[in-house]
């Protein structure tokens, strides 16, 4: 089997490929994740998950590569990781009482494959008041997750509804995208 590495620095998507039970190793690619202007957050999405396992592929051309991108789309308005408690909550303020998709992107590469999938989620936030966001906030700390959102942890208590083929792809890896593209690189999953 030939290697699989993940090409990102997200301890989110290391656990959830490690659920996997295989072997992978973890190698951080080089990319300017800046939205080009008028780049829809999908495109976006799309864009950084190819660059990301592009970049690592080039080092490790033997390897099947895996890179991964999610980009929120708040009526077409991409929002990204939000660095910190300011925006974060201003983040979590203008999705009160609205839908809104997160854009999670998986590009695998190996050899002659390259491919990317996309797998939406339409999330539903809750009317709270910003009191409450600004105490989930510092409890939760999610400052490197789109949307200011750890759904895995306390941010479900932010949400009315979840709407997905992949429960996975809110968290950040899409897994069932992800098993299928490691089957057509000829790697069986255990299970």
């Amino acid at each position: 089997m030939p290697p699989i590495v993940l090409a990102s620095t997200s301890p989110y998507r290391r656990e959830l490929l490690a659920r996997l039970r295989l072997p992978f190793e973890v190698t951080a690619p080089s990319v300017d994740e800046t939205p080009v202007a008028g780049e829809p957050p999908r495109v976006l999405a799309r864009r950084l998950a190819l660059a990301k396992a592009g970049a690592v592929a080039r080092q490790r051309p033997e390897a099947i590569v895996i890179g991964s991108d999610q980009v929120v789309d708040l009526a077409g308005e991409p929002l990204g990781k939000p660095g910190g408690f300011d925006a974060a909550l201003e983040q979590l303020e203008r999705m009160q009482g609205r839908e809104v998709v997160f854009h999670t992107a998986v590009a695998v590469i190996h050899g002659a494959l390259s491919e990317v999938t996309e797998v939406p989620t339409t999330v539903a936030f809750r009317q709270l008041p910003p009191a409450r966001l600004a105490a989930y906030l510092a409890t939760d700390k999610p400052y490197d997750c789109a949307g200011s959102a750890r759904i895995e942890s306390l941010g479900i208590a932010l949400l009315r509804a979840v709407r997905s083929d992949d429960p996975t792809a809110l968290i950040g890896l899409p897994l069932i995208a992800v098993i299928a593209a490691l089957e057509r690189c000829g790697v069986t999953v255990p299970g």
